[in-house]
């Protein structure tokens, strides 16, 4: 599937800015984890960008209505299992086979909680992060809270890294594709 396809099919469901910038800043990790390791990053960074494209409008059937949506839009079925298996153990019993399945598994809850750290700093950025204070924040578990740290260690497991190889290589994705994802929103907005 194209990039523009699957970007109007994700619109169609997503509205809100929050989970725009979410599914851009996956799919940019997504794209990047894929150059970084020679596979297509055309289709990684498409999975990122689907990966919930359902949890705005059906929350309660998260990866349980995404295929319906994704099939309808003309997505193939690696696409939708890669979708499906991102919520593994949570709210679908797909479980990601492939490396980059299990690399969507581990990078979206970890995403989430790099972008809050990223908003304490007086940078509102992730270049200056260091790892250091990001592992600070994974053990405080009061700090967003809703970034499932079970998932993000589990991920980190199923792609046979430490948790701070995973934090490294995801804050190094962050970095690389920030700039990219934050002038797509800026687009967003002044339309």
């Amino acid at each position: 599937m194209e990039r523009n396809k699957a970007w109007d099919i994700l619109r169609k469901y997503n509205k809100e800015p929050f989970h725009l910038r979410h599914a851009l800043t996956v799919e940019g990790v997504m794209r990047y984890f894929a150059e970084q390791r020679g596979e297509d990053a055309d289709f990684w960074g498409v999975a990122g960008l689907l990966h919930d494209i359902d949890f705005e409008m059906w929350p309660e059937e998260h990866c349980r209505k995404a295929p319906e949506l994704l099939r309808e839009g003309g997505a193939d079925e690696a696409v939708v299992h890669a979708v499906c298996s991102h919520g593994w153990g949570e709210c679908s019993d797909v479980e990601p086979t492939h490396e980059m399945e299990k690399l969507l598994f581990a990078a979206d809850e970890l995403t989430g909680l790099i972008w809050s750290a990223s908003l304490m700093r007086p940078s509102k950025s992730v270049q200056d992060m260091e790892l250091k204070s990001l592992k600070k924040k994974f053990k405080d578990k009061k700090f967003a809270a809703g970034c499932s740290r079970e998932i993000i260690l589990k991920g980190a497991e199923l792609c046979g890294l430490t948790i701070e190889e995973l934090m490294q290589q995801t804050l190094d994705a962050m970095r690389a594709t920030e700039d990219e994802v934050n002038r797509r929103m800026e687009q967003l907005e002044a339309r």
